[in-house]
């Protein structure tokens, strides 16, 4: 059981695509999960998928998202995020399909400012060997037939292989290469 600090944090956001989610992502918000109570997981650019970049849908990130945090001792939700494209109301946004959160968590500058700007507390989250753990660089390892569920948490290769997505990202790719 996790260590209870005196003073805390009771809940924290934290947004990412995560086309997949991947080791990094979970190394984050496991750092995190040692700081707060709860944990908001927002699910970025939900009303994209079947692209090479955005190869899985929301409810898809959802489930892969869900079952990785089963194994932290911290409550979560994971909420999906549609874009909007105006940078001035994104947070008010943000919070309207999110439960209450007391601080947000972003390497992002755009996202830092724009939490920052609406009075939110935000710090910056360290990333993970980021050379390694990339979405992108795991969507190239999938195109390219080289191994890449050790990058990802075992619940995240078993959504890929339910949902066929080893072959929804090559078909998209041929699609889109030509």
């Amino acid at each position: 059981m996790r260590q209870r600090k005196e003073r805390r944090i009771s809940r924290a956001f934290y947004i990412g695509r995560f086309q997949p989610y991947h080791i990094g992502h979970h190394t984050i918000i496991s750092g995190i999960a040692d700081e707060v109570d709860e944990i908001v997981v927002g699910i970025g650019s939900a009303q994209r998928s079947h692209e090479i970049e955005n190869p899985f849908t929301a409810g898809e990130r959802v489930i892969m998202v869900s079952r990785s945090l089963k194994s932290l001792d911290i409550d979560y939700y994971v909420i999906p995020i549609e874009d909007i494209q105006r940078n001035s109301v994104w947070v008010s946004h943000v919070r309207s399909m999110t439960p209450h959160f007391d601080l947000a968590y972003t390497n992002n500058p755009l996202v830092f400012r724009l939490f920052a700007e609406a009075g939110t507390t935000v710090r910056r989250s360290p990333m993970y060997q980021r050379e390694i753990y990339s979405g992108t660089a795991i969507r190239e390892r999938m195109l390219s037939g080289e191994a890449w569920e050790h990058l990802v948490p075992d619940a995240v290769a078993r959504v890929v292989e339910e949902v066929g997505g080893l072959s929804r990202l090559r078909e998209i790719a041929r699609d889109d290469l030509g």
